[in-house]
């Protein structure tokens, strides 16, 4: 047999298709099913078992064995409670960022070396190059679904013992291969959302842990023109569900949430897309994570993204250090928004990021 490489299957057609792809160069492949939620088992938006018969029955015709694993301790722990400690502070923290360090290429590459493993391997669509020595995290060639923007926090030793087969792939060439290798969950729809969330409604999810703090909601003249159930359960560029509809400002464009004002437990609203207030020409970020341990240097012009389906802007980097970073963009950037991720790209190299301050 040839090298010991163990897969995270999810019970996606992605992890699976990741899974045959191995299995056809030669590779001694396994599948491990991570279960990380279990507070919601009995839930009707809970798919961790149909997930779970979906990655058994695709292991079962790639012909590999899956052990499924729980994760849910750790989870809860290294991702779960920094999520709540967040929001409650009135940041919106990105979850998946972090699910990605702590428990995917930490708590389950451990695992997997434990089970005689040299490297592990996942569904997610980008690149590793090795380089002088060093590993660079690149963007997965389909761009519509490139997701190193949720990676870039994996270290050189992180990367070193990770493959990921669909880099090179577009989804449509995923899809193919799975209905050509008879894969039963060929045409499974993708998940969307925070994993341990689903598809239930967010703000009913959060009522759950969070604690309702409710204030006035201004606009951007000091007028009080509503209240809010607590600042914790809004994110700056959210347009549904802020509860004014037009009934405050009289007809003209929809409402925004442009700024949360913690010390005086204030929402600021404001009305159209592209109101200034939701424009940032420069931005400060914190708790930075570099791919090859050396921040980028001041006066450094390179591109980013401040959110996954966001476009990339070019930026010169105005302050560096290992953990701190703040730029400027080219042209103003829609709802920058304090606790998502800011990351650095040059070209098709991701750099790493940090938390928006």
């Amino acid at each position: 047999m040839g090298e010991r490489i163990v897969v995270g299957m999810s019970g996606g057609v992605d992890s699976a298709v990741a899974a045959l792809l191995l299995k056809r160069e030669g590779y001694d492949v396994a599948g491990l099913f991570m279960k990380n939620w279990e507070d919601d088992d009995n839930d009707a938006y809970c798919s961790t078992r149909e997930d779970l018969v979906d990655a058994a029955a695709a292991a079962d015709v790639i012909g590999i064995e899956l052990e499924a694993v729980n994760f849910s301790a750790e989870y809860k722990d290294r991702v779960f409670a920094e999520f709540l400690r967040e929001y409650q502070a009135g940041r919106t923290p990105n979850p998946d960022v972090l699910c990605n360090a702590e428990i995917k290429f930490k708590a389950f590459l451990d695992h997997a070396i434990d089970l005689g493993a040299t490297r592990i391997a996942t569904g997610h669509y980008a690149r590793v190059l090795e380089k002088h020595a060093l590993y660079e995290l690149h963007r997965g060639t389909d761009a519509s679904k490139d997701q190193s923007y949720f990676l870039h926090r994996l270290t050189q030793a992180q990367l070193s013992k990770v493959i990921f087969p669909l880099g090179n792939q577009t989804k449509g060439e995923i899809r193919r291969i799975a209905r050509e290798a008879h894969l039963p969950n060929h045409a499974k729809k993708d998940s969307t959302g925070i994993c341990f969330i689903g598809e239930r409604p967010f703000r009913e999810f959060l009522n759950r842990y969070l604690v309702r703090e409710p204030g006035p909601i201004k606009n951007s003249s000091g007028k009080t023109i509503g209240q809010h159930i607590g600042l914790a359960f809004y994110t700056i560029g959210q347009r549904k569900g802020i509860g004014i509809g037009g009934k405050s400002g009289g007809a003209g464009d929809a409402w925004y949430v442009a700024d949360k004002d913690m010390a005086c437990n204030t929402l600021v609203v404001v009305q159209g897309h592209d109101h200034p207030l939701l424009m940032k020409r420069a931005l400060r970020a914190q708790d930075a994570s570099w791919v090859s341990g050396d921040a980028p240097e001041e006066g450094a012009t390179h591109s980013a993204k401040t959110r996954y389906r966001q476009a990339d802007c070019a930026c010169i980097i105005t302050r560096s250090d290992e953990k701190e970073i703040a730029m400027e963009f080219a042209r103003p950037q829609w709802a920058v928004t304090p606790g998502q991720s800011v990351v650095l790209y040059e070209g098709a190299v991701c750099l790493g990021g940090a938390v928006i301050s």
